[in-house]
């Protein structure tokens, strides 16, 4: 182990151990790393443990400097884990320059299938008898982190001492295609709401992306920025300052040339900042799998649910004279075409939306049988993750506690910091 500081903290470098298959304990291993953080004036003290699980899938954990956002208050009374989990950060990465060591797309496909939430979980459970000596701790949960969270009271209650969820509580049932049916109308939503306070942009966006549709378009990258490609900008939507970062992005797009007007550099490179999978691509390649359930394959949800809303058509909106709507949260077969950190893995993307053998993530019976105290944030009319399915699961486990709110979007455990913390944990221990 290697431990250092910062203003204010001791940190901790953490590897671990465990099997690529819980249901093979003594075959392959992998990595799992995690940054231990505690106060400076407490790292000799005998403090309760909190876990951390990021938004994802396939985002390592936040790299804090000093007590930022909810670190701050967490360190007040936790030693804090900061989990990078299987596949991401220092936790044996998974991405195109690593998986070809697994052999063929088959054999990535088949090591992909250990990265969900219920391999996630089991990891933590060895993880936390080798800290804290069998002594339960606490779980915070971020948005995909959540949905892990939401399957370790399904399968190891046992385990945990408190769950606090922070945009992140999944339907129990709900199938890939399910989610986004209920996804494109709120991105709609957010799309309408983001043209009427910044209603020049219906301009600007329309005149880029009838640009893209004439024009062969490379970014810095390689990559290619086509229509579809520029309306995913709409994931900026779904953070506190996502309308207004839209907004600055789109407003300096053009410059003069002597061929004619054409995007710049500058533009390019900070829509590339945003679309590039280059950082997270498990957040590409898993992210159907993660609604996936024993019910048939995902086999490329968001693309063919899309096709219910021709609104989303860039083509057909050229064609007429509406506003361009972006799109959200969701991946298609093209980033694996138009992305270059992508593009390795098409083969191994198309053979997990094919997959059928999911297992079950979530336990509805214990989940009604629930002992532990559970207090979850959900924001109103989130982007990511669908409000009236978080409060079917909030009804479903029992005791849990919701904070309903519009003061924060899906990032708001990262923009309230402190205060939202505080407010869960009063929560969960019925302070309020």
């Amino acid at each position: 182990m290697t431990s250092y500081r910062q203003p204010g903290l001791v940190l901790t470098d953490r590897r671990f151990t465990v099997p690529l298959d819980h249901g093979d304990p003594g075959g392959e291993q992998i990595e799992v790393y995690g940054r231990e953080v505690v106060a400076s004036d407490k790292a000799a003290d005998e403090l309760p443990w909190l876990v951390y699980l990021e938004g994802g899938p396939g985002f390592g954990a936040r790299r804090f400097i000093g007590r930022q956002a909810w670190l701050g208050r967490a360190v007040q009374e936790f030693r804090v884990l900061l989990l990078d989990q299987r596949g991401t950060g220092h936790s044996t990465p998974a991405n195109r320059q690593t998986l070809p060591l697994r052999g063929t797309p088959r054999r990535q496909a088949d090591y992909l299938a250990h990265f969900r939430a219920d391999a996630i979980v089991k990891d933590c459970e060895l993880i936390r008898k080798r800290l804290t000596g069998g002594a339960r701790w606490t779980v915070l949960g971020q948005s995909f982190g959540g949905f892990c969270a939401t399957h370790y009271l399904s399968t190891a209650p046992q385990g945990l001492r408190t769950v606090l969820i922070t945009g992140g509580l999944p339907s129990l049932y709900a199938t890939a295609d399910e989610v986004y049916r209920a996804a494109f109308p709120r991105i709609r939503r957010k799309v309408e709401a983001h043209y009427a306070r910044y209603p020049q942009d219906v301009d600007r966006a329309r005149r880029i992306a009838a640009h893209l549709h004439a024009h062969e378009v490379t970014l810095p990258s390689g990559g290619r920025l086509t229509p579809a490609s520029f309306q995913s900008l709409g994931i900026l939507l779904g953070g506190g300052e996502g309308t207004h970062q839209l907004h600055l992005l789109l407003e300096d797009a053009f410059v003069p040339t002597p061929a004619g007007p054409a995007l710049s550099d500058a533009f390019l490179e900070n829509v590339q900042a945003v679309l590039s999978y280059a950082a997270h691509p498990l957040y590409a390649v898993l992210h159907e799998a993660i609604y996936a359930q024993g019910k048939g394959p995902t086999a490329w949800a968001a693309e063919r649910v899309r096709a219910e809303f021709p609104r989303f058509d860039a083509e057909k909106t050229l064609a007429g004279d509406e506003p361009l709507l972006f799109t959200g949260e969701t991946v298609h077969p093209w980033h694996f075409e138009t992305d270059p950190a992508l593009r390795p893995l098409r083969e191994t993307a198309h053979l997990i939306a094919e997959r059928e053998d999911w297992a079950p993530l979530y336990d509805p019976a214990r989940l009604a049988a629930n002992e532990v105290p559970v207090a979850a944030a959900v924001y109103h009319d989130d982007l990511y993750v669908d409000t009236v399915h978080s409060l079917e699961t909030a009804r479903a486990i029992r005791g849990l506690r919701t904070w309903v709110t519009d003061e924060f979007e899906h990032d708001g455990v990262r923009a309230g910091g402190p205060r939202v913390l505080d407010r869960l944990l009063a929560l969960a221990r019925d302070e309020i």
